[in-house]
């Protein structure tokens, strides 16, 4: 089973590819945990996706996204991985909303099941992310 590809900025990839070197140059001195990093580093590096997304209003990890919700208020986040993105606007595309609005387009509406219920938004932008 392969895992899925993982959006990050090319910064990102160098940094975690970075990483690996500096654990690797431990040689013996490396610890189990750091032997468990590197793993979990090459298998990121390995599933990296670092292309810059078209900018079609398709939402898609890579991609700057705002919903409005229905009291008339708006939200922006980056759908991506929030364990490799140093951005705290990340939202992951496996949590609730950004399942729901993960291959969606500008203007549709969507309808998911947010921690205190049942909640709709609009796709109001998606840009890629710079």
């Amino acid at each position: 089973m392969t895992s899925p590809a993982v959006w990050m900025p090319p910064a990102t990839l160098a940094a975690l590819q970075a990483e690996i070197a500096t654990l690797e140059a431990q040689g013996s001195e490396a610890t189990l945990s750091d032997k468990a990093r590197v793993v979990e580093l090459r298998a990121l590096v390995r599933n990296a996706d670092v292309a810059v997304k078209p900018n079609d209003g398709l939402v898609e990890p890579g991609m700057l996204v705002t919903v409005g919700f229905a009291d008339g208020s708006t939200d922006t986040f980056l759908l991506g991985e929030r364990t490799v993105l140093a951005d705290d606007r990340a939202l992951s595309p496996r949590s609730p909303l950004g399942a729901a609005v993960n291959g969606r387009y500008v203007g549709d509406q969507v309808t998911y099941t947010a921690p205190n219920g049942p909640a709709t938004v609009s796709v109001v932008a998606a840009e890629p992310a710079a």
